[in-house]
């Protein structure tokens, strides 16, 4: 089967995902609230404002509305740079409306914060830290440049230079604390959705090869039945037609097909069948099962299975979930990858819990990053100058992502460590000095021992329909 690969979505790309809509929607809502607050300014307190020129101002953001309204569809999403453009377009005409009101006199100045918010939550670093210099360009400048706020009868209102240079700090210090700051949680939130969604797909994938094989294991069980009467009737037709050599070469030929198609349906169902005992299985079949993939790539793994207390002795028979396989799959499979040569997997368990651990030999994890072990996008573990053994992956860090999330929805915890911890206890075996990964789930979470009204693992048999 063919592997299917998916590209994540990255951050980079989120900046051509707004609708023109919402900019001209988000701009309706602008231009009322500039009018309202200039016939206020103008009724209510008295200002003697350049009332033309600010309509006139405001007039060009209701021609551009317009015009975009008319040419481009409602469903229209522009691009990253179509997107850059309106900010700064927004940005620009607040600007100028500005210098028509006082500068930094005014006390909606604050307001120019605003296209550098929007910038850092949807748009690359290089279009933010554009719009954040041009943003304090502009604050710069209608520091000292701008006409004055008069009253009707003349007076100028202003206030003093202390205040307008502390604007123009607090002003330029927001752009910057507040654009790192929403830039830096927007990267986050968008790396986690990244990696959940690749989180989802692994699990879709691995839920729908289990599917796959029940349909196999299905097929094979229906085609037994027909493919052994074929075969029947060939040895019949073989035995019948000794007299007739060239026809007894056909029926041969039809008993050969027929064991082929026997072993080709025997070989795809041991995928797995879709049946109750397949459902569970004891702990180190479904260890072993995760591991298959990995058992021939020049490394050894030994298994080793422990009970903890002696009433407990017998290996506990657990669910066969999907999320629990393929997350047990990403873990083994990291260990593979560093591993120099060998790789451990152990399990213990008591009546309350199994505990799963996955070790090597390898160099481990670097002991400042392990706090930060199954984030997604980071790297795992040490560079040390040798050739990368898994180049494809660079960049990423969803491996061990994918295996944290995916177990801890099975109701597990997980703990990342290092054999050979200098401030630790040194391993019992020295060559068991690379990364040590323990999972632990409490036993009612996957235990698969049989409820009460089942009748064994394979359940009832279910009554023929003819």
């Amino acid at each position: 089967m063919a592997e299917t690969k998916f590209d994540v979505l990255k951050g980079r790309d989120r900046g051509n995902w707004i609708k023109l809509r919402t900019i001209t929607l988000l701009r309706w809502g602008a231009i009322s609230g500039q009018i309202v607050a200039i016939l206020v300014a103008q009724e209510l307190f008295n200002l003697d404002l350049e009332i033309g020129l600010c309509l006139m101002v405001i007039s060009v953001s209701v021609i551009g509305n317009l015009i975009a309204m008319v040419i481009f569809p409602e469903a229209k999403r522009l691009s990253e740079n179509e997107n850059l453009l309106m900010v700064l377009f927004d940005l620009l005409q607040l600007s100028l409306l500005l210098y028509l009101t006082g500068g930094l006199h005014n006390p909606f100045s604050i307001l120019i914060l605003g296209p550098v918010m929007v910038s850092a939550s949807a748009f690359t670093l290089r279009s933010t830290i554009f719009l954040a210099i041009v943003t304090i360009l502009a604050v710069t400048l209608l520091a000292e440049i701008h006409l004055p706020l008069r009253t009707q009868e003349g007076f100028i209102l202003r206030i003093p230079d202390l205040f307008v240079f502390g604007n123009w700090i607090a002003i330029v210090i927001a752009v910057l604390f507040l654009g790192i700051y929403s830039r830096r949680v927007t990267v986050e939130m968008h790396a986690m959705s990244d990696a959940l969604q690749a989180t989802y797909m692994a699990l879709s994938r691995e839920q729908k090869l289990t599917d796959i094989g029940g349909v196999v294991a299905a097929a094979a069980h229906e085609l037994g039945t027909p493919l052994a009467t074929i075969k029947l009737t060939s040895a019949e037709l073989i035995e019948d037609l000794a007299d007739r050599p060239d026809l007894q070469e056909d029926a041969k030929l039809i008993r050969e097909q027929a064991d082929r198609c026997r072993d080709i349906m025997r070989s795809m169902g041991r995928a797995g069948k879709d049946d109750l005992h397949l459902r569970r299985a004891p702990l180190e079949a479904v260890l072993r099962e995760a591991a298959e993939p990995h058992l021939d790539r020049g490394k050894s793994i030994h298994f080793d299975a422990i009970a903890l207390t002696d009433e407990d002795y017998e290996q506990p028979i657990v669910l066969r979930r999907p999320e629990v396989i393929h997350g047990l799959r990403n873990l083994i499979q990291n260990g593979v990858d560093f591993a120099r040569e060998n790789v451990w997997i152990e399990t213990e368990w008591s009546a309350d819990q199994i505990y799963v651990r996955i070790m090597d030999d390898g160099e481990g994890y670097p002991p400042h990053l392990i706090g930060r072990i199954g984030d997604p996008f980071m790297r795992r573990r040490r560079n040390t100058g040798e050739p990368r053994k898994r180049p494809e992956y660079e960049g990423m860090g969803l491996g061990l992502f994918i295996a944290k999330t995916l177990l801890e929805r099975s109701g597990a915890e997980l703990t990342f460590a290092n054999a050979s911890d200098p401030f630790g206890e040194a391993p019992a075996d020295p060559t068991r000095r690379g990364a040590v990964v323990e999972v632990v789930w409490p036993r009612a979470k996957i235990d698969g021992q049989p409820r009460s009204g089942e009748e064994g693992y394979l359940g009832p048999n279910q009554p023929l329909e003819i």
